[in-house]
């Protein structure tokens, strides 16, 4: 245990270096060596509970959700976690298209990790969504905009997250074949363990239906989930609610 926050402080220190660059360039290099960080730190941790040198249970951990946006950025956590090998659930809240809440289940290091991000990544959301507005030619409502802007962030950003762990895990692979069993076969039997114990503890969840957003914000967000700190700055900061 004593390792492992090591290794989760020297990211921390990474990213916040990166919080701290002059140039966007310098701030770039950082995050892209935090996220390079974090990806193998969870296929070590992978590894050594496939090889019993590390226990790493499968459980769930429900994380709160508020207005407004509470339903987009439920969507973040969702494929912040799905990215990195966990199944979310969500709580609908007391008002019709709120979320209360989201249950992300999978392996306890995966969680932390998934939560850890999730964090940063919301408060660089928060930083960012309030100053967006429709273009002003435009007759499209602010919230409208800011709704898919947040998508296109969080779409982003599973993308970025979800390259990064597949590198992290052919980089170990090639580095070394022969050692110990296969990075491929451990993570994918990983995926199954923790898709079984989902349909086992959540049977006969129904899936949400598609959501049709009528904002133009979705390619902003997409650039700004490009740039994002994938590492998880100021983790000890409270989640911030967006403003309207």
């Amino acid at each position: 245990m004593a390792v492992e926050d090591q290794k989760l402080e020297v990211i921390r220190k990474v990213l916040a270096k990166a919080e701290r660059a002059a140039t966007a360039q310098e701030a770039t290099a950082y995050n892209a060596k935090a996220t390079e960080m974090m990806a193998r730190h969870g296929v070590d941790t992978a590894l050594l509970a496939a090889t019993g040198a590390k226990q790493d249970r499968i459980t769930e951990r429900r994380i709160a959700m508020t207005d407004p946006y509470s339903t987009e950025k439920s969507q973040l956590a969702s494929w912040v976690g799905s990215a990195l090998s966990c199944k979310g659930v969500r709580h609908p809240g007391a008002r019709r298209g709120t979320v209360d809440g989201i249950t992300l289940f999978g392996y306890e290091s995966d969680l932390q990790r998934a939560e850890m991000l999730f964090t940063s990544l919301l408060l660089q959301a928060t930083r960012q969504v309030v100053a967006q507005r429709p273009p002003y030619w435009s007759d499209e409502s602010t919230t409208a905009f800011r709704r898919t802007w947040l998508v296109g962030f969080a779409r982003e950003v599973h993308r970025r997250l979800a390259s990064a762990e597949h590198a992290a895990a052919e980089r170990h692979e090639s580095a070394a074949p022969s050692q110990g069993p296969s990075v491929a076969l451990v993570l994918a039997d990983r995926r199954t363990a923790v898709d079984t114990a989902f349909e086992q503890q959540f049977s006969g969840l129904r899936k949400a239906r598609p959501r049709r957003l009528s904002g133009s914000g979705f390619a902003s967000g997409a650039d700004a989930g490009r740039r994002a700190d994938l590492g998880g700055g100021r983790l000890a900061g409270n989640r911030r609610q967006l403003d309207r």
